[in-house]
C-alpha cells in the first residue's frame, strides 16, 4: 500500500496537485484542511473549548468560527498557535487513522477477491495508493501515518503573492502566515520527491507523473 504524505508551505500548489492526482489517477485524497474544519463545527467540543480560551467574539453570528479573527491571533502569538494545534491536530490524526484502516480493510477484500480471478501468470496491478494532504505533516507530528512524502516547492514570492490573492490578506499578513510553518527549505530536505510549482502548470503535472512512476525502495518513516 502506497500513503502518499503531501505537503509544502501555504499557497505552494497543493491543492493543485492533490486534484490532479484524484482526477487523473482517481486517488482517494484526503485532506487534513477539510478535517480541521470539521473539528470546529458549530456545537463541537473542540469549538466550544476555543470559545472558552478566547471569549464568544471569537465566533461570528450564525455560531461558525471567525476565522479570520482567530488568525489575526494564533500567527502573531505562537504560544496561542501551539494551544490552538494542540486542540485540533487529535481530532485530524483520528480521522486519517480511521481512513488508513478502513482503506486497509478495502483493499485486503479486494485482493483477496482478485486472488481467486487471477492465474498465476498474470502481473499483479499497482499497488493501492491514498493521498494524504497534511500541510503541518512534519510539525503536526503525522510522518508515520505516510510510506513517502511530496513536498510541493514554489519561491517565496510567489507564495505571498497566491496568499494575497487567495485570501485577501496583505503583504505582512502573507509573510506571518508563512513564517509560522516550518521553512520550505527544511521541508524539502525531509521529503523523498520535491515537486517544483514555480513554472507552468504543465511542468508541474509531468513532474507529478514523473513522481507517481517512481517506487521508493526503503521503508516507511517512523
Amino acid at each position: 500500500m502506497r500513503l502518499i504524505g503531501l505537503t509544502g508551505g501555504i499557497s505552494t500548489g497543493k491543492t493543485t496537485v492533490s486534484n490532479y492526482l484524484s482526477k487523473n489517477y482517481q486517488f482517494p485524497i484526503w485532506d487534513a484542511d477539510i478535517y480541521a474544519r470539521e473539528a470546529v463545527q458549530p456545537g463541537s467540543s473542540i469549538l466550544e473549548g476555543i470559545v472558552e480560551h478566547y471569549g464568544q467574539n471569537i465566533v461570528l453570528p450564525n455560531g461558525n468560527l471567525d476565522r479570520g479573527k482567530l488568525g489575526d491571533i494564533v500567527f502573531n502569538d505562537q504560544n496561542e498557535l501551539h494551544w490552538l494545534e494542540q486542540q485540533i491536530h487529535p481530532y485530524v490524526r483520528d480521522r486519517f487513522q480511521q481512513n488508513i484502516q478502513h482503506f486497509l480493510v478495502k483493499n485486503s477484500q479486494s485482493e483477496q477477491k482478485n486472488s481467486i480471478e487471477v492465474t498465476s501468470h498474470q502481473t499483479t496491478s499497482q499497488d493501492p495508493t491514498a493521498v494524504l494532504v497534511i500541510p503541518l505533516l512534519f510539525e503536526a507530528k503525522m510522518t508515520d501515518l505516510v510510506t513517502e512524502i511530496w513536498v510541493i516547492w514554489a519561491t517565496p514570492q510567489k507564495q505571498i503573492e497566491r496568499l494575497m490573492k487567495r485570501d485577501s490578506l496583505s503583504q505582512k499578513q502573507a509573510y506571518t502566515r508563512i513564517n509560522n510553518q516550518m521553512s520550505l527549505e527544511e521541508k524539502c530536505q525531509k521529503a523523498d520527491i520535491v515537486v517544483d510549482n514555480s513554472s507552468t502548470l504543465e511542468i508541474l503535472l509531468k513532474q507529478v507523473d514523473s513522481a507517481i512512476a517512481y517506487r521508493q525502495n526503503n521503508s516507511v518513516f517512523g
